[in-house]
């Protein structure tokens, strides 16, 4: 069980929620934080209002690697409403035009629409959308009936098949690149096959390699982890529940990179990491591209991230590389390490020669 303080337990993990429909991604956040009691939390990529399904949490340190859920492909189950578009481009918008579907139209012909939008494409976002605009988002400039320019983005759909057809109505499962808005992606291919259409039901059911059957819905951990005894007056309703019970259904904060090499050091390199020194670890395949991180293990304990080197290191290369990547994706993670490591008048300390394998830290978890 995490450690408790005012401000919430310091908890680290990822737990990946079944978002019902009809809420806000930051609400379904916000609910589950209150529910854990956590100090930090965040998810790794916004659903609509209307869609339900896997909607990654992170907890405590796992938010300082949820850019790699961001960033990854996603998978959807889409039901598409076809001769009928509405402003928003689902079922909660106003609608705008009603057409009839194309009596030629077969699961055959449909399969042939859908597969021009396989590979990369581009798309303009929805005015219904999160982005932002001269600093106002763009939904909100849609529910005032203002329209601006937007740029068209590439994206990629890696996937589409048609799941079923029924008259009117088709079923899409689709795995795409972020950033993909798969609301254009069904009125593209309304527009393709020339009756227009919208979005009835979406679900992702993929993030990454996540597959649906590890998610669990907010209802589901309220029921499974209620400790069936009253609440204390005055006290959190959240007491009602096992909070070891709720803890076991977070998953391990490297799941998030597993799909990055794993290399492990022994307890002396474990200090030069948590310090921000270059380390020497176990070997890696070094014939993979260097712009990949490396998972960094001492034993069993996850310690972080570190980039693969090949040349002799010393702390103030250490105390360089980290700053320039620190700069690179906007964050301070790592710097204090540095810090401690590299600027106490240690001086240059090399660990040894070119030949071995080293690396250099560039996340340093506190789990």
């Amino acid at each position: 069980m995490g450690r408790r303080n005012k401000k919430g337990r310091r908890i680290h993990g990822v737990l990946l929620l079944d978002k019902e429909t009809g809420c806000s991604s930051n609400q379904a956040l916000q609910r589950v934080k209150w529910l854990y009691d956590a100090n930090r939390a965040g998810h790794t990529g916004s659903l609509d209002p209307l869609a339900t399904g896997m909607l990654p949490v992170c907890f405590g340190e796992a938010t300082r690697l949820s850019s790699w859920l961001l960033d990854a492909d996603k998978e959807y189950i889409a039901t598409a409403q076809l001769g009928v578009t509405t402003d928003s481009g689902d079922a909660d918008g106003q609608m705008l035009a009603s057409n009839t579907v194309p009596e030629s139209l077969d699961h055959e012909s449909l399969v042939a629409v859908a597969n021009r939008f396989q590979g990369p494409i581009q798309q303009i976002p929805p005015m219904y959308s999160a982005l932002k605009v001269n600093g106002e988002r763009l939904y909100k400039l849609a529910r005032r009936g203002e329209s601006v320019e937007r740029a068209a983005r590439n994206v990629t759909i890696s996937e589409i098949e048609v799941v079923s057809f029924d008259d009117s109505i088709a079923v899409f499962r689709v795995r795409c690149s972020k950033g993909t808005y798969i609301r254009t992606l069904v009125e593209d291919i309304g527009q393709a096959i020339g009756c227009g259409a919208h979005i009835r039901k979406l679900r992702r059911t993929g993030v990454a390699s996540f597959r649906p059957e590890e998610m669990i819905s907010e209802a589901s951990l309220r029921h499974q982890c209620a400790t069936g005894l009253p609440v204390a007056e005055g006290s959190p309703e959240r007491d009602g529940f096992d909070q070891s019970l709720l803890d076991g259904h977070l998953l391990p904060v490297d799941v998030l990179v597993r799909h990055l090499q794993a290399v492990s050091v022994t307890e002396e390199m474990q200090g030069r990491f948590q310090r921000g020194q270059g380390f020497a670890c176990s070997a890696y395949n070094s014939t993979m591209s260097t712009a990949e991180p490396l998972r960094v293990y001492c034993e069993t304990r996850f310690l972080g991230l570190a980039m693969p080197v090949t040349e002799a290191l010393s702390t103030q290369d250490v105390a360089k590389s980290v700053t320039q990547n620190v700069t690179q994706d906007g964050t301070q993670d790592g710097t204090q390490g540095v810090s401690r490591g590299a600027s106490q008048g240690l001086g240059v300390d090399t660990i040894g020669p070119a030949q071995g394998h080293h690396a250099r830290p560039v996340r340093v978890l506190n789990l």
